[in-house]
């Protein structure tokens, strides 16, 4: 009796000291994710159209997350082996430029050539022949640790995102799980070569993208389904409003189209039959501890991909899906060019390009 006794208090004081590593030493500090609500407007039916895409590169694009396409049509994208490869219109690939990073993620041409990338690691950075510049890598005296996605404007400022001030790219997952608002919106002066923030306090700042005339300014907010407009001229300057919400997956690279509209890449954060998950700060706790856990919750993103088209109201024009991911996946921008979609994929080993007429 007396041994059964001791097997017992000590399975209780490993039960205590395992809730106590979670309750005490978990890396995140959840609260509850506010997940979309149904809305009339985003009834856009489901399709397959994504699975006509053409791969592009194939086998030598390590999870190309971002695409850009200069006024040359040269094609360039960024890889996880930290090279920046181009596609020139003859069909020929070229590994242009590399730096010692896994973190590269979104891209912009630069006005006066060249292109500007953000790198988790380094901040943001630009790109020409002549070499790798370092444009900004801290704010307000803090490290930018998270730099996203990036847009010039015609008069040099650059605009761009920090996913998180906690996280990075490697532990995003836990971003979500936390639900907190760790992102920012800030803009680099070229003049001054001073970094400011724009906006604070965003739920995982994601895709950047300036209207056609450059009077707003579009940031994604991957946790909260939704993108914010932000006033940059006229009489609402300064201030910043719902551009869209309540989409079907959460916002990611977002582009401005030729025709003034926008292509936003959706992600399946919240898979189907997960959703408990986000609604429970305590099993968001013990998930959290867990690899294999936070991988079964995040596995929808290898299982779909979705880009919609958006109208500078905010009304959805059309929808794009790969429904079941059997030929591209873990779509994370879109962008048109000459009549064409081309889609990079932190899952894929290729450049997705869809011909739209």
């Amino acid at each position: 009796m007396a041994l059964i006794k001791h097997a017992w208090l000590l399975l209780l004081l490993l039960v205590i000291a395992f809730l106590l590593q979670i309750i005490f030493f978990s890396p995140i500090s959840p609260d509850i994710l506010e997940l979309p609500s149904p809305s009339s407007v985003l009834i856009v039916p489901s399709n397959n159209r994504l699975q006509e895409v053409i791969k592009l590169g194939e086998g030598f694009l390590p999870a190309p997350e971002d695409v850009a396409v200069d006024k040359n049509g040269i094609l360039y994208t960024a890889t996880r082996d930290g090279w920046i490869r181009r596609l020139h219109r003859n069909g020929s690939w070229e590994d242009w430029m590399k730096v010692e990073s896994s973190t590269l993620l979104g891209i912009t041409t630069a006005k006066r050539g060249g292109l500007i990338v953000c790198d988790c690691e380094k901040g943001l950075l630009k790109f020409t022949d002549d070499g790798v510049t370092v444009l900004a890598s801290h704010v307000h005296g803090s490290e930018i640790r998270f730099a996203d996605d990036a847009i010039e404007a015609s008069d040099g400022s650059v605009y761009f995102s920090v996913a998180s001030t906690k996280f990075q790219l490697h532990t995003w997952h836990l971003d979500v799980l936390e639900a907190k608002p760790y992102g920012q919106l800030l803009k680099y002066d070229p003049a001054t070569e001073e970094t400011s923030i724009l906006l604070d306090g965003l739920y995982f700042a994601n895709g950047v993208a300036l209207s056609k005339d450059e009077d707003f300014l579009l940031v994604c907010e991957s946790w909260r389904f939704r993108c914010l407009k932000h006033w940059l001229k006229g009489e609402s300057k300064g201030k910043t409003e719902i551009f869209i919400e309540n989409l079907p997956g959460a916002p990611d690279n977002i582009n401005l189209a030729p025709d003034g509209t926008f292509w936003i890449a959706l992600l399946q954060v919240v898979f189907k039959g997960t959703e408990f998950v986000h609604t429970s700060r305590a099993l968001k706790l013990i998930i959290s501890n867990f690899p294999k856990a936070i991988g079964l919750v995040f596995s929808g993103l290898k299982k779909k991909a979705t880009v919609i088209n958006v109208a500078a109201n905010g009304s959805i024009l059309r929808r794009f899906d790969d429904p079941t991911g059997s030929v591209i996946s873990f779509v994370t921008s879109a962008v048109e060019f000459e009549d064409h979609l081309y889609l990079g994929s932190l899952n894929t080993d290729f450049v997705g390009k869809l011909p739209l007429k």
